[in-house]
């Protein structure tokens, strides 16, 4: 199962996912640099919610307007793109988006259906 467990976010208690675990690839070992990003996300019923989910390392935190963002683009039928939200164009470069929501509630909803 790849719900971790629990922390205690400024008084809001906040369930932690392993996404390696979620998508089915190799887990890694806990380093120093593995850290919890927590993110906001729509549940199936469309409330928001946080959830962190444990990353290996985080190696740049930066702002992207929607204006920066475009359509995913076709990459062939053999590539499936539902967990990619958007290509965004940045001066550090460009960057692919993953849809958070698409990749937590897409399958086994009810185990992260937080009320």
């Amino acid at each position: 199962m790849y719900l971790k467990g629990v922390i205690n976010l400024r008084g809001k208690i906040i369930p932690v996912i392993d996404l390696r675990m979620k998508l089915s690839i190799k887990v890694n070992d806990f380093t120093e640099k593995t850290c919890v990003v927590v993110v906001e996300v729509s549940n199936i019923q469309k409330e928001k919610i946080l959830i962190g989910s444990v990353v290996d390392e985080v190696s740049e935190v930066i702002n992207i307007k929607s204006s920066e963002i475009e359509e995913t683009p076709n990459f062939g039928t053999k590539l499936e793109t539902e967990f990619i939200l958007g290509i965004a164009k940045t001066q550090c470069g460009i960057k692919i988006l993953l849809d958070i929501d698409e990749v937590i509630f897409h399958e086994n909803e009810k185990i992260l259906n937080v009320n």
